[in-house]
């Protein structure tokens, strides 16, 4: 019967027996062949038949060694080591038979052979009881059946009792050894989930810092709109009313020329009004604030499209909303992930090279939430990005365009907001990301 590993360490101590019986068997066939030497001086008589006993010994483990390169070895690799090991065993009690009997300096090996198993081989604990028990029965066979067994009995059981000695100090560093390979299989098995515990935390940890970096950026434009804003509001305001006095004198009213260039002046500085409003509501809001709170999401999407004018110029974006966009949320925050969605949409309308390029901004009721689409007819993203494009630090862009955080961070507010940032695209055609919000509970009712 084939023995298969049943369990991760039976895996892991089925490769390691494999390894360790492949160079256990060389060191055999090596140590069984330098034997020759011993037989020279100990028996020159029998040198030739121990020689010819020998490589027999050899030719066998070779075999052995031969199967333990198959998937036949690697099955069978417990009983194929137990092969090989009592191969020189049986061939040492042999000679014991054929020379002195107990009197034979050859029952010297026996015990080098139960030391070698008990210290290096990986074999379990009853496996190594029943090498010795198989070691001893081989001696005592070999002494019994020497014709001159009688007399040599107080030697007979006095090496018996030396062997058995051996078999058991052998069969206890077996124990140890097999408890050891237990406990640093274990240890593997707990640095292993540590270290995937360490990768979930690295990752946790990229999106944290992802976010504290959204955070930093969006401080930072709030502190400089709130510093525009103070420094061009009473500016802007007088020149308004300059413009708007200039527009009440007779000579602006008779000359037309006069009167359109003050109405763009007065446009001009309105769009100024505008852009500052616009940064303070995105980036500005005092620690501790409510960030959820009612707003209009179609204000919203106006300042985030306004923020994104440069991006957008020459893209038709066209906003469909129905009649009431209140929303509950962090307004700051999701004019952010508009603005990201759609700078990610001018890119991709900028590598796709539209005569006619199109974002889409759509909002439509989803019973107590209402449903944000920003659809784009750019390049499309690629089957196998479009699981990792929420990943933190993941971007196609060139080294520099990106940090690659946009999306991360934005999957991150909207999953605050209850919802889910999901995406869907069509290679070479369209994009199209979509959110929802959740709308106060007076207005769904």
């Amino acid at each position: 019967m084939a023995n298969r590993p049943s369990s991760p360490y039976e895996q892991q101590l089925s490769d390691f027996r494999l390894t360790y019986s492949k160079a256990g068997s060389v060191t055999s066939i090596v140590l069984v062949l330098a034997g020759i030497g011993l037989d020279y001086f100990s028996y020159p008589d029998r040198l030739l038949e121990f020689t010819l006993l020998r490589l027999l010994v050899v030719a066998l483990t070779l075999g052995v060694l031969r199967l333990l390169f198959t998937d036949f070895g690697r099955e069978h690799v417990r009983s194929l080591t137990m092969l090989w090991l009592l191969l020189p065993q049986v061939m040492i009690a042999f000679m014991i038979y054929e020379t002195d009997g107990a009197q034979s300096i050859y029952f010297v090996g026996l015990h080098l052979a139960l030391y070698a198993v008990g210290i290096i081989l990986p074999i379990s604990f009853f496996e190594g009881i029943g090498f010795g028990v198989l070691t001893i029965v081989l001696y005592v066979l070999a002494c019994a059946l020497h014709p001159d067994a009688s007399s040599n009995l107080p030697r007979l059981v006095t090496n018996t009792l030396f062997i058995l000695f051996s078999a058991g100090a052998s069969a206890v560093c077996t124990w140890f050894n097999e408890k050891a390979r237990l406990r640093l299989f274990q240890l593997q098995h707990e640095v292993s989930e540590k270290n995937a515990s360490l990768s979930e935390i690295n990752a946790t940890l990229a999106e944290v810092k992802g976010q504290l970096l959204q955070r930093e950026k969006m401080a930072a434009i709030g502190t400089l709109s709130a510093g525009l804003l103070h420094e061009l509001n009473n500016p802007v305001n007088y020149s308004l009313m300059a413009i708007n006095m200039g527009l009440s004198c007779k000579g602006a009213q008779t000359d037309d020329m006069l009167k359109e260039s003050l109405n763009d002046a007065r446009e001009g500085m309105q769009r100024i009004q505008n852009i500052v409003t616009d940064l303070k509501t995105f980036a500005y809001q005092k620690p501790g604030q409510d960030s959820q709170r009612p707003f209009l999401l179609e204000n919203a999407v106006r300042s985030a499209v306004r923020l994104a004018g440069y991006e957008l110029k020459g893209i038709e974006v066209p906003i469909e909303l129905p009649q009431d966009s209140h929303v509950l949320g962090d307004e700051p925050a999701i004019i952010g992930v508009l603005i990201n969605l759609l700078s990610n949409a001018a890119l991709a309308l900028q590598a796709a090279r539209r005569e006619q390029p199109r974002i889409a901004v759509t909002v439509t009721p989803n019973g107590d939430r209402l449903r944000v689409s920003v659809c784009d007819n750019g390049s499309g993203i690629a089957p196998e990005n479009l699981t990792r494009v929420f990943e933190p630090f993941f971007t196609t862009r060139d080294v520099g365009a990106g940090l690659g955080l946009g999306l991360s961070v934005s999957y991150g507010i909207v999953q605050r907001h209850g919802g889910t940032l999901a995406v869907e695209s069509e290679l070479g055609s369209w994009t199209e990301f979509t959110f929802d919000l959740p709308r106060p509970l007076n207005e769904t009712r």
